[in-house]
């Protein structure tokens, strides 16, 4: 994938709103994000015109990593599959480095959406199955794809693996459509995987 295009442009179609502009009680929010969840600096400026959104969205996703009930391997699986489907590169920039460092290697990421991709073992295929199935056909989850989920997660895990893998279509669209260009950091990031 070629990010020269992402390189340079860091203003998205709306003003970024820089962390002084924010009120005092979201400012925690703003800058955690930005400092321990990863380089979402470009997203997290758009997301500040909206307190609620940055307050209730990114401050779930601070409290969900915080958490940790679903293992980070499995998620990052979820995210690298549901942003290839939709195309976005700002999410793919981003998670693809973070599946790597859970010991997936750049051919696994590179073909994760292929039904032979290597690397994968049967609970993997199955979280990128899953992932798929949710993201381009929902109401197509079939009760053996539940039951197969059911023997490796709680129904706590089932909620929030469904949830991130819908909350992550939902950032795809929101980036593309309003032309969140990824961090350099975070494209830097990326080559460096490759």
């Amino acid at each position: 994938m070629d990010f020269t295009s992402q390189r340079g442009a860091a203003m998205a179609r709306v003003r970024n709103i820089e962390i002084d502009e924010v009120a005092d009680d979201l400012k925690p929010i703003y800058s955690k994000f930005v400092d321990d969840y990863g380089p979402f600096l470009n997203q997290v400026r758009v997301f500040a015109h909206r307190p609620p959104a940055l307050k209730h969205i990114m401050g779930m996703l601070l409290e969900f990593a915080d958490e940790t009930l679903l293992p980070k391997r499995y998620l990052e699986i979820a995210l690298v599959v549901v942003s290839k489907l939709n195309e976005c590169d700002y999410c793919v920039v981003h998670h693809t480095p973070k599946l790597m460092s859970e010991g997936f290697s750049e051919e696994t990421a590179v073909r994760i959406l292929e039904p032979e991709c290597p690397g994968l073992d049967e609970v993997e295929r199955l979280v990128r199955d899953y992932s798929v199935t949710v993201t381009r056909h929902a109401n197509r989850v079939t009760d053996s794809m539940y039951a197969g989920l059911r023997e490796h997660f709680s129904e706590a895990q089932i909620v929030e693996l469904t949830l991130r893998i819908a909350l992550c279509g939902f950032f795809n669209r929101f980036n593309d459509a309003l032309g969140i260009d990824a961090e350099e950091d975070a494209i830097e990031l990326m080559e460096a995987c490759a």
